[in-house]
């Protein structure tokens, strides 16, 4: 009841500074993003698009998700394993295209204008945030996750997280935290967890409301394929990214002899569990959309088949590689209770992940 008043006065207070009727003004309060949300990010860049009034040129309607996503980069691999001492190695998988910052690199290809700021102390930002907000605007603000007060604080938790603040008004301000329901929350907490990530620095992108041209689809499909196939970084971490990298998780997961072998590394029970219920989370929902965001790339590829010409078994092969993720992804949920056979069990699937992945990757790189 209580967000659902703050609600109603931020509508109100909206009504009166805009000359806006009560719909329209709550529809820009309140405004919804894409009915499923499978990509948290790619969601909130579309609700940005949709706030600011940009529809995309290829339908008259708002940005879809799926072709967000894409326009991002949409997928991509790095795997790792981080060691800390009195704590089991960490895995890491990051399906979702890497390392390019998800919103700028969307919203470029959008072919959108936008603005991007940082500031050193919270109170240029603070005043900053206010002027949008007074103007309408919808702001994306990199956050520390653990700071907000519905999420758990993790010390290790270092990755930037985006959120919308959609409205604001007095101590208060709205919050999009990638459920499409905006949260109320004291201006003040929101700066602490700001202020918290000390790399984003305040951290916040708005778009202008300028169209810079039409949605790069061709340069977004090239670079996936090339962080796919190819150097990322340009150093000697690039081999845990893209095929590279899949090869060696598949690999790592079926050496028995090796430090660096799954046998070794994860010779405690405990850490073996806690290692495979991470490569579950890293496929299906942490910092991705499930099945490794590959069905939904399908989706955009879909969709970019109504602007450039591409092969028509461009989508169905990464329907069929998400599929094989999926598999992977439930494997591993199991796997701990059958040591024995788990690890080999799981690099057959990871190999078969990396066929589907390289026969998807080498259809994409006609277009």
């Amino acid at each position: 009841m209580t967000e659902h008043r703050d609600l109603k006065r931020l509508v109100r207070e909206r009504m009166a500074r805009t000359g806006e009727s009560y719909s329209t003004a709550r529809r820009h309060v309140t405004a919804r993003q894409p009915q499923r949300s499978a990509h948290r990010e790619s969601a909130l860049v579309a609700r940005l698009l949709s706030d600011a009034g940009q529809l995309a040129p290829h339908t008259g309607e708002p940005f879809t998700e799926a072709m967000v996503c894409g326009l991002a980069g949409g997928i991509g691999f790095l795997y790792a394993v981080f060691e800390y001492k009195g704590l089991p190695p960490l895995v890491t998988l990051v399906a979702q295209h890497h390392p390019d910052p998800w919103a700028p690199a969307a919203l470029r290809r959008a072919g959108v204008a936008f603005t991007e700021a940082h500031s050193g102390s919270p109170a240029p930002a603070t005043t900053a945030l206010r002027r949008d907000l007074d103007a309408g605007r919808t702001v994306l603000c990199t956050i520390a996750r653990g700071r907000l007060p519905w999420h758990p604080d993790d010390p290790f938790d270092a990755d930037p997280y985006p959120v919308l603040v959609t409205a604001g008004t007095g101590d208060d301000i709205m919050v999009d935290d990638g459920t499409g329901t905006p949260r109320t929350l004291p201006l003040e907490t929101f700066v602490t967890a700001w202020s918290a990530h000390r790399k984003g620095r305040h951290h916040r992108l708005v778009v202008t409301g300028e169209r810079t041209g039409d949605p790069a689809v061709r340069d977004a499909i090239a670079t996936t394929v090339a962080h796919l196939t190819g150097p990322v970084l340009g150093n000697a971490f690039d081999v845990n990214f893209g095929l590279s990298g899949l090869e060696r998780f598949a690999s790592q997961l079926r050496d028995e002899r090796t430090k660096t072998g799954w046998a070794r590394r994860f010779a405690d029970p405990d850490a073996l569990a806690a290692g495979l219920r991470r490569v579950h989370d890293c496929v299906e929902r942490e910092l991705t959309a499930p099945g490794a965001t590959r069905p939904l790339y399908a989706e955009f590829l879909d969709e970019a088949a109504t602007i450039v010409d591409l092969p028509p078994a461009a989508a169905d092969a990464y329907r069929e590689a998400g599929d094989r993720w999926h598999r992977l992804a439930s494997a591993a949920l199991t796997a701990s209770h059958m040591r024995e056979t788990a690890l080999s069990r799981l690099a057959d699937l990871a190999d078969d992940v990396l066929a589907a992945e390289r026969t998807a990757a080498g259809v994409i790189a006609e277009v």
